[in-house]
């Protein structure tokens, strides 16, 4: 379905019935990560997902989409579904657009949950190898999209889940230019927003890879100790939805039941 926003569209599914769980993607993602879990939650619950700026079926508005940008379009669209609570799962990039939208709407969330994500921003090496990769994509964009996906995975994981893992390839190669430099310059500004998460009236949940080079897992347990945010590490990458999916679906369907 599609939704006219800043004389743009911004596409999204709906699912099911029943309380309502929305699912944020990651970055060089789209809604069709989700198709696995949402065959499942849509048994009992409606389950909403958006395609952020710039990626699958939804329009860039700019040169620079930051995670507030990203948030405010997921709210136009919750907004006009009339959904005032929910659970949010965002995978990566799609957890710092949650966390930019606990911080405008907090009263939405019945629970949250950063899949593969933080709540920390990019350090300065961080942000110098995005400033790098946008600078690439102008040249070299499917040889920089390839690097970037394999990245995301274990080497095991792209044998084991060769499938999978081609199948993600080709969506990934389907985000445009404009939008992969656009959230690459929009991740660069955003804040740490642990204060957001902490002081956040919902169920809270952090699941990480343990193989994941991008997530800093010491950091993390060490953050939320003596806290109520919940964590839960499987054994392989970033790609939990694919490489730990059974693992993660029960612990979804656990999440949501709180």
């Amino acid at each position: 379905m599609i939704l006219n926003y800043k004389n743009s569209s911004i596409h999204y599914t709906i699912e099911g019935k029943g309380d309502s769980i929305v699912l944020l993607h990651g970055f060089l993602e789209s809604v069709e990560m989700w198709q696995d879990l949402i065959a499942v939650l849509s048994t009992t619950n409606k389950v909403v997902c958006v395609d952020l700026l710039g990626h699958g079926k939804t329009d860039c508005i700019g040169y620079v989409h930051t995670m507030d940008a990203m948030a405010a379009a997921v709210l136009v669209v919750l907004e006009y579904l009339n959904i005032e609570s929910a659970d949010i799962i965002g995978h990566s990039m799609g957890g710092y657009v949650a966390l930019a939208l606990a911080e405008q709407r907090p009263e939405l969330f019945k629970g949250l949950c950063l899949m593969n994500s933080t709540y920390d921003a990019d350090d300065a090496s961080r942000k110098q190898i995005r400033t790098r990769a946008s600078e690439m994509a102008q040249h070299n964009f499917e040889a920089l999209v390839q690097m970037s996906f394999a990245n995301l995975f274990t080497p095991e994981s792209k044998i084991i889940h060769k499938t999978a893992y081609e199948k993600a390839l080709q969506l990934a190669l389907k985000t445009p230019l404009q939008g992969y430099i656009a959230a690459q310059e929009g991740m660069k500004l955003r804040p740490n927003r642990f204060a957001i998460l902490k002081n956040l009236k919902c169920n809270k949940i952090i699941i990480a890879g343990k193989k994941d080079s991008l997530v800093n897992t010491d950091q993390i347990i060490n953050n939320i100790e003596g806290t109520d945010i919940d964590f839960v590490e499987f054994s392989e990458g970033h790609m939990s939805h694919i490489e730990n999916k059974s693992d993660l679906t029960y612990k979804i369907l656990r999440f949501i039941e709180k």
